[in-house]
């Protein structure tokens, strides 16, 4: 099991000076974060929509020890928003955000975090899109999900993410189907213990499953976060046996991951948003990209040698 070893690493300050001076690296980070800056992310969203995809951007970075820091990350995402505004691309470009990065783990971090997304909220709004919250540790989701209820009060189409390995999440997924939320459905990226997650790859499927079944048949709208080719083709049949149609639902998909993938369903009708994230911060969110997928993990090891 090299995920959890691999996310153990992604907290390693040791570890991440010698990914990071490793001259391989760079090349291959550039694969799943195609840009640190927002004058190199602007021309790949213009990319991506023109080829009929859509958009969700995360502004990588979440060591946040701070307040200023936490207020540094509302701003990029506010020069992002601001960025995206000539562009008039609507809701085919969102925000995705990890409170963690707002200020979440500081004192008084569930108010400072919504203190600082609220802007943001309200920013994306202005340009007619919208925000999805990420789901991050276990620990956190009680105040996730208290703060994404506050943004809807004002934000309805405010999103968050649920994650399927979780026990409490089939609750917390007939909460929100009922309550008609954006909702993304993720199988799950942290080292959770036994006593709150499901531990083996078939259990995680099966929650999936019944989790997006529940979702389809809410009132909600459906995100689904999967690269699984047969996740896929089982969201695609519980959207018909709901009664879905392709706009009331959508893929999303991680850049770099299945790039055919997403122009296949996109052309197909389907509304295919890629998760892009960008930043010169991009270490942890680069190791969970390897302990998700042990392919992921090959490409690089692969590179290494072929570079080396």
């Amino acid at each position: 099991m090299l995920g959890p070893v691999i996310l153990a690493a992604s907290r390693s300050d040791r570890m991440r000076r010698l990914v990071s001076a490793a001259p391989v690296t760079k090349p291959v980070v550039d694969r799943f974060i195609p840009g640190e800056t927002v004058d190199q992310i602007v021309p790949i969203v213009r990319d991506l929509t023109d080829q009929g995809l859509e958009l969700t951007m995360d502004v990588v970075g979440e060591d946040i020890t701070t307040p200023a820091q936490a207020e540094a990350a509302r701003d990029a995402y506010l020069e992002l928003i601001d960025r995206l505004k000539p562009l008039e691309l609507g809701t085919r470009a969102e925000m995705s955000v990890k409170l963690s990065m707002f200020g979440q783990a500081l004192d008084g971090g569930h108010e400072l975090a919504l203190k600082n997304v609220r802007p943001v909220v309200e920013a994306a709004a202005g340009i007619g899109t919208t925000v999805t919250l990420d789901a991050e540790d276990h620990t956190t989701l009680d105040s996730m999900f208290a703060i994404h209820e506050e943004l809807r009060k004002d934000f309805p189409q405010t999103g968050c993410v649920i994650q399927a390995y979780l026990f409490r999440t089939e609750a917390d997924a007939r909460r929100l189907a009922d309550s008609g939320s954006r909702v993304r459905l993720v199988k799950g990226a942290y080292k959770e213990p036994a006593e709150v997650a499901y531990q083996q790859r078939h259990e995680i499927d099966k929650a999936y499953v019944r989790i997006l079944r529940t979702l389809m048949e809410g009132e909600g709208y459906p995100m689904i976060g999967s690269h699984d080719p047969r996740l896929i083709s089982i969201g695609q049949e519980l959207a018909r046996t709901a009664g879905r149609k392709l706009d009331e639902y959508e893929f999303q998909m991680l850049y770099g991951i299945r790039g055919d993938e997403h122009l296949r369903l996109a052309a197909e009708g389907h509304r295919m948003r890629v998760y892009t994230a960008y930043g010169t911060d991009w270490y942890g969110y680069f190791m969970r990209r390897l302990a998700e997928k042990p392919a992921n993990l090959r490409f690089f090891a692969r590179s290494m040698v072929s570079k080396g």
